[in-house]
């Protein structure tokens, strides 16, 4: 029997070391992938972008009944343990305002800034607790692939939207229409201030994982540059969407964001405080050695949060 992850949240279907009898039962394309490593253990070569793709497809087959997932050549391909995490606290966190009941169904609603070509928030999410979800994306590229990724399977197909976002300074502006209502916001932001910092990042993550240390480094989990890197980097991302969260205060009843590089909280919560939200929460997570965490806030005050769960979410309870 595997030993779990304890670190991992006790939802998270992925506490246990990975069984990949079961993972190539599930997908036996995984299998030309795995091999003993030096301990004995069977692995794959997390430094090749191809078994990490392979890794993924048998993951979300197995655990998410995704039958067809791919992405382009290049672009992120997410390790699916911690993406799982944020989604079970983002769970945890509404069922905060929902009398400790996670509410599940499609009439909760969630927004992924830059779902990416791999759309792996909403599919989590949507096959974990029935969420539907809005996705925004700036490169139209990852949109397609994404939808493809949608079309390709039929449970997601009537549950996800993607939307072009048309302006890369803007966040919630051009996605978010007058009307619209969403339970929770969530996104990864990306971590970089310019290409060459993401280049040389990347380089040395692949170098880490390889055991060849001098063979030529690819991007292990790939990665486009709309998903690697923005001007000013992640503090300047998430300062843009605390400032247009604001503007739709009202719509979203919590906006998050994951917040890689702790020595940025200070500045958000600098940030955050002088828009005077009615709460704002970090949580911690940790996928074994790594700490992460991201930042929520709500313009909303907590009675009026309990009554917003009352109205939207009051029939599908479970």
């Amino acid at each position: 029997m595997s030993a779990e992850k304890a670190s991992l949240h006790p939802r998270n279907k992925h506490r246990s070391r990975y069984d990949f009898p079961e993972l190539i039962n599930s997908y036996p394309e995984l299998a030309p992938y795995v091999f003993n490593n030096a301990y004995g253990d069977l692995s794959v070569d997390f430094s090749n972008p191809d078994s990490v793709k392979a890794l993924n497809k048998a993951l979300l087959k197995h655990f998410y009944a995704i039958d067809h997932w791919d992405i382009p050549e290049g672009y992120l391909c997410p390790p699916i343990p911690g993406r799982s995490d944020y989604i079970h606290y983002i769970a945890d966190l509404l069922s905060a305002d929902n009398d400790g009941v996670i509410p599940k169904g499609r009439q909760v609603k969630g927004l992924d800034i830059g779902t990416g070509a791999n759309c792996i928030y909403p599919i989590i999410g949507h096959q974990e607790y029935g969420w539907s979800f809005t996705g925004s994306e700036i490169d139209q590229y990852a949109i397609k692939a994404a939808k493809a990724i949608c079309a390709a399977n039929p449970a997601l197909s009537a549950d996800v939207i993607l939307k072009h976002q048309p302006n890369k300074q803007h966040i919630f502006k051009g996605v978010v229409n007058p009307g619209e209502l969403y339970d929770f916001s969530l996104c990864n932001p990306p971590f970089h201030a310019s290409a060459e910092e993401a280049r040389s990042g990347n380089q040395r993550k692949v170098q880490n994982l390889s055991r060849d240390k001098h063979k030529t480094a690819a991007l292990n989990f790939g990665g486009k540059d709309a998903e690697l890197w923005y001007e000013g980097g992640e503090a300047a991302f998430i300062r843009n969407m605390i400032m247009e969260s604001k503007d739709i205060g009202q719509q979203c009843l919590w906006f998050s964001s994951l917040v890689s590089k702790s020595s940025n909280l200070p500045f958000i919560y600098h940030m955050l405080e002088a828009l005077r939200p009615a709460e704002i929460r970090t949580i911690e997570m940790v996928q074994g050695q790594k700490i992460s965490r991201f930042v929520a806030w709500t313009f909303t005050e907590q009675q009026a949060r309990r009554e917003w769960a009352a109205k939207r979410w009051a029939k599908k309870k479970a």
